[in-house]
């Protein structure tokens, strides 16, 4: 058992009273109780009766909002559902403390059975997004496609930008981190995170900033905040670790579902370079690069990743009639399974987590 599996301190199963979580214009908020968790789901109306359902899931630090840009551009192609991991957003920590890859995909795989919502188009964004294949890959019967945004797989050789944020994994480090950082305001701490996470920060609208700045200014008063931070931390680099039928580029070979994968020319988390190895591994994939993008590219061209999920749909004959007919503006230039693509798309409108 990993050290992210063991019971967390006694402060993070408290929930204090904090301000309310922002919900967007169309957007809706539920809690869904399960065994062991609780969970808090963002959700748009669907656009009409039928569509095949969506979930998304968010990566380290981050929270159902970071899809917040993108789904409204899904309207009426998918009946999209967003979750707070456990320790995120606004769902409470996990009872039993497991803030592993394989605690998080298990979560995920408790919430689609519960909800008898599957198959579903399943997205996840770099922690997400090996929660995700995992997923994908011991439950295909629960995934009809699957998107992964920057995903968090295992590289031998890591970015020096990214170092920081694995070095929370290690134990002490988040508490003295916050010792060392106790007088930042959360302004600081929002334009550190979205010149860590976006290619371009100047995409971030000045609501969007302000948004960011609300928002961590709640979830610092969790007493949990830090501890799912590092825990979650941990978790991915122990995830990186396991060989065998575990790891996570085995399970991404095993993966059945069309795979669109977007990768971001300017990541600081997730390097540009296994974009080619991810398209070799994953076996029906298709890759969207974005060579202006960071690491939240969902965040930062909404509408290039809109348009390439909508040709992935096209292509595995999900959506009938052209493109065009969906009533959004295309934000990348189209190609065929296996080659690069490259778009541009609108700025999005808030800030992401930590990132990973």
């Amino acid at each position: 058992m990993s050290s992210t599996e063991l019971p967390s301190a006694l402060a993070a199963t408290v929930t204090p009273k904090a301000s309310p979580v922002r919900v967007a214009a169309g957007e809706r908020l539920r809690s869904v109780g399960l065994p062991g968790v609780t969970l808090t789901v963002r959700s748009r109306p669907p656009a009409r009766d039928g569509l095949p359902p969506a979930l998304y899931v968010h990566g380290l630090g981050g929270s159902s909002q970071n899809w917040s840009a993108l789904m409204p551009l899904l309207d009426g192609l998918v009946d999209s559902e967003a979750l707070d991991l456990p320790g995120f957003g606004d769902s409470p920590p996990p009872d039993d403390g497991d803030y592993s890859v394989t605690g998080h995909a298990r979560t995920v795989i408790r919430y689609l059975d519960a909800a008898e919502r599957g198959p579903v188009h399943l997205f996840g964004n770099s922690m997400g997004g090996a929660i995700t294949t995992r997923v994908a890959a011991v439950r295909p019967d629960l995934i009809r496609t699957l998107t992964l945004v920057s995903p968090a797989l295992p590289e031998i050789r890591v970015q020096r930008t990214a170092v920081p944020t694995a070095l929370l994994a290690l134990p002490g480090v988040a508490r003295l981190f916050t010792h060392f950082t106790r007088d930042w305001t959360a302004e600081q701490r929002v334009r550190g995170t979205t010149a860590l996470c976006y290619g371009d920060p100047g995409r971030v609208t000045p609501e969007g900033f302000r948004n960011a700045v609300e928002e961590l200014e709640r979830r610092l008063q969790m007493p949990y905040f830090w501890d799912a931070m590092a825990r979650s931390a941990r978790g991915i680099v122990n995830a990186y670790t396991l060989g065998g039928q575990h790891n996570l580029w085995r399970q991404a070979e095993r993966v059945l579902a069309p795979t669109l994968l977007i990768y971001g020319g300017r990541d600081q988390l997730v390097s540009y370079r296994m974009a080619q190895r991810a398209a070799r591994t994953f076996r029906d994939s298709r890759l969207l690069s974005l060579p202006d993008a960071g690491h939240v590219a969902m965040m930062e061209y909404p509408e290039a990743v809109a348009t390439s999920f909508r040709e992935l749909l096209a292509e595995t004959m999900e959506l009938s009639g052209s493109l065009d007919e969906t009533g959004v503006d295309s934000g990348a230039e189209g190609s065929t399974s296996g080659k690069d693509r490259f778009g541009t798309g609108e700025p999005g409108t808030g800030v992401p987590g930590a990132g990973g």
